[in-house]
């Protein structure tokens, strides 16, 4: 959420203006590749989609416990699910061409998000957590298998090039309004059965944090060992179906899920193990309110009142200078906006 509320804005345009080499090492990494590979940057929303399967574990498990049906659980995340479509089809097509809808972008963002978080509610209301580590490896070896053996028309089976996948033709065949690529787009139908496998295994990771029959020390071990299996298994896969952020491939989806249970595993470590947990308040400000984040930026033009406010304090230095210093600027106002919500106990949520 930091480098969405203008974090990455500013680290990004400070690539080869400092002259120095970590920096711009820094700053490349919040990019996305052209095809196949991998950057940090790549990790922002598969990160999302897991966090969002921690959280289920302890919403879902909760309401459970206060004997609310399945059948009202199902059609709250039903619900949240319509609602995070329609926002995200919203953030990608302002103005809305109502009156085209083969102008509108279908698949968003925020409704890859809703999907996950419906059928990983699903999945995690009617199976064990060994059924749906089963579920979750039975997706990404099918989605493997009918890339690799489903034939394309013009390109044969097996292409994974840009024009010759099977995700990018599934989606032009099928795929209602515009693709982001013209004639692809990540966030489209295919690529939804990977992605949820990331909220999935989420409330694996969940359950392990929830568990009151494991020690701190134990919860650590297990999310760790997760991360690096997955990781392991990612890197493996990767030699015959590559790290691919724009097919969501198998081995994309395993990297990130390890890396979550690393991340997950570093900072539980550090705030509820160690105790640390008063410098995480910048960061909790940004996280409580992390649609409004989203979103913002698509409604408010922070970089321009950010030159308003702060330009007359850099005016004098070069102006290679101005447009990292102006996304510094926006991340601020960004934040005491988001600060003041919080102060008021003013949360967005669906």
């Amino acid at each position: 959420m930091l480098l969405i509320a203008g974090g990455g804005q500013f680290i990004s345009r400070l690539h080869g203006v400092t002259g120095i080499g970590w920096v711009d090492t820094i700053a490349a990494q919040l990019t996305h590749p052209a095809w196949h590979g991998f950057t940090f940057y790549d990790f922002i929303f598969p990160l999302f989609l897991f966090l969002a399967g921690v959280s289920l574990s302890y919403s879902l498990s909760g309401a459970i416990n206060k004997g609310i049906e399945k059948k009202v659980l199902y059609r709250k995340v039903f619900k949240r699910m319509l609602i995070l479509m329609v926002l995200g089809i919203m953030d990608k097509n302002m103005p809305v061409d109502i009156f085209n809808p083969s102008n509108i972008r279908f698949g968003t963002v925020l409704g890859k998000i809703g999907i996950a978080t419906f059928f990983g509610a699903v999945f995690y209301l009617n199976f064990t957590w060994m059924q749906r580590v089963g579920i979750v490896a039975s997706i990404l070896l099918l989605y493997y298998a009918a890339i690799f053996l489903i034939p394309v028309p013009g390109y044969g089976a097996g292409d994974i090039s840009f024009e010759g996948n099977l995700v990018g033709w599934f989606d032009r065949t099928f795929m209602p309004g515009r693709l982001l690529q013209k004639t692809y787009d990540e966030n489209a139908l295919l690529t939804q059965l990977p992605g949820m496998c990331l909220t999935i295994i989420g409330t694996l990771a969940g359950d392990v944090l929830r568990s009151l029959d494991l020690s701190e020390s134990t919860k650590l071990q297990r999310l760790v060992f997760a991360g690096v299996v997955c990781i392991a298994i990612a890197l493996l896969w990767d030699l015959h179906f590559p790290i691919n952020k724009h097919l969501w491939s198998s081995s994309f989806i395993m990297l990130t899920a390890g890396m979550s249970f690393l991340f997950l595993a570093l900072f539980y470590g550090i705030i509820d193990v160690l105790g640390y947990s008063r410098w995480s308040l910048f960061f909790k400000v940004i996280g409580m309110n992390s649609l409004v984040v989203y979103l913002a930026y698509h409604f408010i033009n922070f970089d321009h009142t950010s030159r308003i406010i702060f330009g007359g304090l850099y005016q004098g230095l070069d102006e290679k200078w101005h447009p990292s210093l102006t996304a510094l600027g926006s991340l601020a106002l960004v934040w005491l906006l988001l600060y003041f919500l919080y102060k008021k106990k003013i949360f967005v949520r669906v």
